[in-house]
Parts: structure tokens; sequence; C-alpha cells
């Protein structure tokens, strides 16, 4: 049994496939989403699934960190998580706070880049491939250690609806996987 911690600001999907997958692999693992935003989509799909969400939103440092003291996580996972985690978190929790980027980081990382942002600027530039990193978090937007990378590649025919879809594949697939490994040390 693994105590997972996921952070989320929105709808709620890479939260909700990374638990299903989670509990289908060992039922015990005990999760818990906290989320920053009070209309977030993420609270629909945990109820769903009966997985406790809270929600943080004044002064969500010092609530985040009192969490993360009181749940103690083997890993904290950003899945859609746009605030940046709180210094003294990534000091305690070095090696446990991961995340997922919509691009083949470096390349359109940094503060603002997620989403479409991310997409529309590899559009702007006529990429012939995009694909998503999963990589620890440290005290800079995106320049965490790599743990994973994977390619897609990218015709000239793309459009912003395409290169979201083909990416959003690339995460629900490759985040849960990357995830089990780190939290059991083995291929699933």
């Amino acid at each position: 049994m693994r105590k997972v911690l996921i952070l989320a600001s929105g709808n709620g999907s890479n939260a909700a496939n990374i638990s299903k997958f989670l509990k289908k692999t060992d039922s015990k693992n005990e999760i818990k989403v906290l989320c920053n935003v009070k209309k977030a989509g993420v609270f629909n799909k945990m109820k769903n699934l009966k997985i406790p969400c809270i929600l943080l939103e004044n002064n969500f440092n010092i609530l985040l960190i009192k969490e993360c003291q009181n749940f103690q996580p083997d890993l904290i996972i950003l899945a859609g998580f746009l605030k940046k985690i709180p210094a003294e978190l990534i000091v305690v929790f070095k090696k446990k706070i991961i995340n997922i980027h919509p691009s083949l980081l470096p390349k359109y990382g940094g503060k603002g880049m997620y989403g479409d942002n991310v997409h529309n600027q590899v559009l702007m530039n006529k990429e012939k491939e995009t694909g998503i990193t999963i990589h620890y978090v440290n005290e800079k937007y995106d320049k965490g250690e790599i743990i994973f990378q994977k390619k897609i590649n990218l015709n000239k025919n793309e459009t912003l609806s395409t290169i979201n879809a083909k990416v959003k594949s690339l995460e629900m697939k490759y985040f849960p996987i990357a995830i089990h490994q780190l939290l059991y040390g083995s291929e699933y």
C-alpha cells in the first residue's frame, strides 16, 4: 500500500485516470486529492470514485504543507495543477513530487506554459514532433530532473485540437504507469 497525494486545479481527468489505475493495481492504495479551485470538475470525478477531494482555497501554501505533514504521502502528483509548490515542501519531499508537462522539455516549459499555450507554440513553430515529459518538481517551473518522455510525430495538417488529443492520449496511457513504477520500483 502506498499513500498518494494528487494536486489538481481543473477538470480532473488525469487525477481520475491515475486514481483508477492505482486502485486497480493495489486496492489498498490510499489516495487523497487537493484542489485550489472551488468549481473545478475534479470534485465530481473524485466523488464518483469515492476518493476524498479537499478544497484548499485560502492560505493555500500553509494548508498544503499541513496536509502533507499529516498525510505523509509516498508521492505527490501534480495533475493539471497550476500553482507553484512551496520551496519548503520541495526540500522535505525531495524526489517525491512529480509533474507531467505537455511537451518535450526543455522545449515550451516555464511559467504560463501549460495546456493550449504549449500546443499553440508547437503549432506556430511547425514542430515535427511533440509529446509529454514527466519530471520531478524543483523550485523552477518545468526544470526538475526528467523521469520519462514520450514523443509523438506531427504532420503538417495538425490543429490545436488534434495536438491536444494526441498529447492527452499519451498522458492517459503513460502517466499512471510511470507513477506505478516510481511507487513500486518495478514495471507494471
